[in-house]
């Protein structure tokens, strides 16, 4: 039962954070307008916001004027859903699960509005950034200033290789992964970086293998920082551990 209640926690939250993803980048209100079919302008009603669920009974098309839906919607509503549900499985019931969270949250919408506009908004990581110092204030790192010195080097190592690369690491990156280093701490940030690249390379060259991705044009980087802070985040400390008894 409790799974099943994160996992409807999870896909309600994907919902909203779907119109935050998507609207903050443009500048746009995350009150007003009420969600709307973009190309007939239908207001949706109760029974065509429920997250999954509205998408799969209307075949993913709108109601009114059949015109598509992205699959983008429904995707990170079940996504969301699903790393909420996993989160207090993989790290138990502890005020730690609230900062779980929250950094699940973050990365869903840096995913939602890197991938479809390449901009990450200073607005969303101030915010997250004051959550995070709140959160850490009251379950610190140990040591405490861990979460300092995190912030500190996932800010200029991205800072480092934007200069040396004239521009192979966005404004919005660099200030992601200070954001990131307040939870983590400088350990398992730098692993964050490493998988984000990894993550990065690997479906970069499937993508060019696919004739999805160009050679020499610009990719989000957000979704692969995402998926490489989380496992870092949940699965950094035994990793290391396993790097550091197999191989020193």
């Amino acid at each position: 039962m409790i799974s099943i209640f994160s996992f409807i926690y999870g896909i309600v939250l994907g919902s909203f954070f779907n119109v935050v993803g998507l609207r903050v980048p443009m500048k746009e209100s995350i009150v007003k307008p009420r969600s709307h079919c973009p190309k007939c302008n239908h207001t949706l009603g109760p029974l065509e916001l429920i997250p999954v669920i509205s998408f799969l009974i209307q075949g993913g098309k709108c109601r009114c004027c059949k015109a598509p839906v992205s699959p983008l919607y429904a995707i990170v509503e079940l996504m969301t859903g699903l790393l909420f549900m996993a989160a207090p499985l993989i790290i138990g019931w502890s005020f730690e699960l609230i900062i779980a969270w929250t950094l699940i949250s973050l990365m869903i919408i840096i995913f939602v509005s890197d991938y479809k506009y390449m901009l990450i908004p200073d607005k969303i990581l101030l915010v997250f950034a004051i959550i995070f110092i709140g959160e850490r204030i009251f379950l610190p790192l140990s040591p405490w200033w861990d979460s300092v010195a995190g912030a500190a080097v996932g800010f200029t190592l991205l800072l480092f290789i934007a200069v040396i690369s004239k521009g192979g690491m966005g404004g919005g990156d660099i200030k992601l992964f200070a954001v990131i280093g307040i939870v983590l701490g400088v350990k398992l940030v730098l692993l964050s970086f490493f998988f984000a690249t990894l993550f990065g390379a690997l479906f970069g060259i499937i993508g060019m293998l696919l004739g999805k991705v160009k050679k020499g044009k610009p990719m989000a980087f957000g979704p692969y920082i995402g998926l490489g802070t989380l496992v870092a985040y949940f699965y950094g400390e035994r990793i290391l551990e396993w790097y550091l008894y197999s191989f020193i």
